[in-house]
């Protein structure tokens, strides 16, 4: 757990503030002008964040050369955090019938931990030719 005293960590964090941004504002298009359904639009938006935050964490967060061998490895870091997210918003609008537009919000963060640390393994691992 030293690994929350970093400053990588905490650079870390700052990029996934401003993915979940880019996320959110992306949610928002597709669910209230695109007319998405709620899944669809949380995948969607998930899906296009997520490649600004490989750039994001290669360049500020582990100052690394994104590569496309680290390009096309960087989703695996976002499984777990997917997996958490779209089960935990499913929950909260269908079980708990919270809001479709806050709900995303809620779920962010539980996953974070997990994904710094399979993020750093594929972003600084040494290259191998």
């Amino acid at each position: 757990m030293n690994f929350l005293f970093s400053k990588e960590f905490w650079r870390f964090v700052i990029v996934g503030f401003i993915n979940t941004f880019n996320y959110y504002i992306l949610y928002l298009f597709f669910i209230h002008v695109a007319d998405l359904n709620y899944l669809i639009a949380h995948l969607g938006g998930f899906v296009i964040s997520m490649v600004g935050s490989f750039y994001l964490n290669s360049y500020f967060t582990y100052r690394t050369k994104p590569t496309l061998k680290k390009f096309l490895q960087f989703p695996l870091t976002y499984v777990v955090n997917i997996t958490v997210t779209t089960s935990a918003i499913f929950l909260l609008v269908e079980v708990m019938k919270l809001s479709e537009t806050i709900s995303p919000l809620l779920a962010s963060g539980i996953a974070i931990p997990f994904t710094f640390l399979i993020s750093k393994i594929i972003l600084t691992k040494e290259q191998t030719n």
